[in-house]
């Protein structure tokens, strides 16, 4: 097995899922993987910064995060969405190190379909549509500068003020929510753009 210092010396630090983690990565590993650390987290990578898994340590479990999740077909159905406003990453999640165990053989058939959609350069399917909060919609419609503004903006920018703004549960925060962005909407900033 090749020598990978930089995760031997997580797992010496790791006192969360060591036994779990333990059990997990010889299967990644013999799917021909490049183990590395980044995001300060164990990572699987092809042909040198291809990610394709992430393992993701939690207080109740330990997560395969598939980089591109949601082009697998998952038959075991044994993948989960990252949370309601995440796209191509999905997780498989682990209690035990004999949970791992058990699913060695998915874990590695859906490693295996990873690496060839991120070798055939497989794209995500669209997002769902969206739809825009109200009052976002209505501002739009009557300022036309800013509604020019709003539409220049990357779709991921675009997407990230609506969940802000939809998140606000009463119309008056929603409203709020609005004014306050709107300088860095027509400055062609997103959210937490500096």
């Amino acid at each position: 097995m090749k020598d990978y210092p930089d995760v031997d010396a997580y797992l010496a630090d790791c006192d969360q899922w060591p036994d779990e983690i333990m059990a997990i990565r010889p299967i990644l590993l013999s799917c021909g993987l490049e183990e590395k650390i980044k995001w300060g987290k164990p990572c699987y990578c092809i042909e040198g910064d291809d990610n394709i898994v992430l393992l993701q340590e939690f207080s109740d479990h330990l997560a395969l995060m598939f980089f591109q999740g949601v082009l697998l077909e998952d038959r075991e159905n044994v993948l989960h969405a990252q949370g309601p406003n995440t796209h191509g990453p999905k997780r498989m999640k682990f209690t035990s190190a004999a949970e791992v165990e058990s699913l060695a053989g998915v874990i590695a058939s859906y490693v295996d379909e990873a690496v060839r959609h991120a070798r055939a350069g497989t794209p995500l399917p669209p997002r769902p549509d969206e739809n825009l909060a109200t009052e976002l919609q209505e501002r739009l419609a009557n300022d036309e500068e800013l509604a020019e503004a709003f539409n220049a903006l990357t779709p991921g920018r675009q997407r990230e003020y609506n969940l802000h703004i939809s998140d606000a549960k009463q119309a008056e925060t929603r409203n709020r929510r609005i004014d306050k962005v709107i300088p860095r909407i027509l400055d062609g900033r997103g959210l937490r753009d500096r």
